[in-house]
């Protein structure tokens, strides 16, 4: 009798499944807004921690195909979406062929409608997208995720500038965020303030040239965000003035 091999996807699902917590899913669903007219209306949770999740991924990850992360990436339940996700920056990371990388890169693009919430953006866009751009010396995709209407695309383009500030370079993360400074959701005010912050935690001095020009007219929510690692007379400076 021949065997057949299981699904690696129904494997993954199954190892999912076995670390979901009683209880856990109802309270992410309520922290991750998931309720009618939120923004992450409709996305389904069955309770599993992110280390979980993480664990599973690299248990997975050399074996599975792209094709089968984008069937997991096509599911309606979130830590099914995250797992595939770490999965494809594991493979990122551990690939140097230029070709293979190329291919994640246009996987991810492919798929961005199914990277829908603020921690799949996070976990994944400078790890991939970010690093690519950086290390091709290229902000084109970038660029062009900036300049989306969707708030998870533009998401993408400001977080992923995080690998460009890791690696010292500072004027991509500084024209996105000038680009969202109107931007209605209070989700790109955080992640603006947030990257300017990590710039900060890099050169206090690039932050603070950042604030003098463009503090009066940044969301106060990116502000505080921004300014959170100052100390305490800086920061009571900014807020006072705004």
């Amino acid at each position: 009798m021949i065997m057949l091999k299981p699904l690696i996807v129904s494997d993954v699902k199954l190892a999912l499944k076995e670390l979901s917590i009683p209880g856990k899913a109802e309270l992410m669903q309520t922290f991750f807004k998931t309720g009618k007219g939120e923004y992450g209306e409709g996305d389904v949770f069955i309770g599993v921690s992110v280390p979980d999740q993480r664990s599973v991924a690299k248990a997975f990850c050399a074996q599975i195909s792209l094709g089968e992360l984008s069937e997991l990436l096509s599911s309606e339940i979130h830590e099914y979406r995250l797992t595939a996700l770490l999965m494809l920056v594991y493979k990122f990371e551990k690939t140097k062929d230029k070709i293979n990388q190329k291919g994640i890169i246009d996987f991810y693009l492919n798929h961005t409608k199914h990277i829908n919430n603020w921690d799949l953006v996070d976990t994944s866009c400078y790890k991939i997208l970010g690093r690519y751009c950086f290390e091709n010396q290229d902000s084109k995709l970038l660029e062009k995720l900036s300049d989306s209407g969707n708030i998870w695309e533009k998401r993408m383009a400001i977080v992923g500038t995080m690998h460009h500030i890791k690696k010292g370079q500072f004027e991509l993360t500084k024209k996105f965020a000038l680009k969202n400074l109107k931007h209605p959701h209070d989700l790109m005010h955080k992640a603006n303030g947030w990257l300017l912050r990590e710039m900060g935690k890099k050169s206090t001095p690039e932050l603070l040239d950042f604030l003098d020009l463009h503090y009066k007219q940044m969301p106060r929510t990116c502000l505080r965000y921004a300014i959170e690692k100052l100390d305490a007379s800086q920061k009571d400076l900014y807020m006072k003035k705004h």
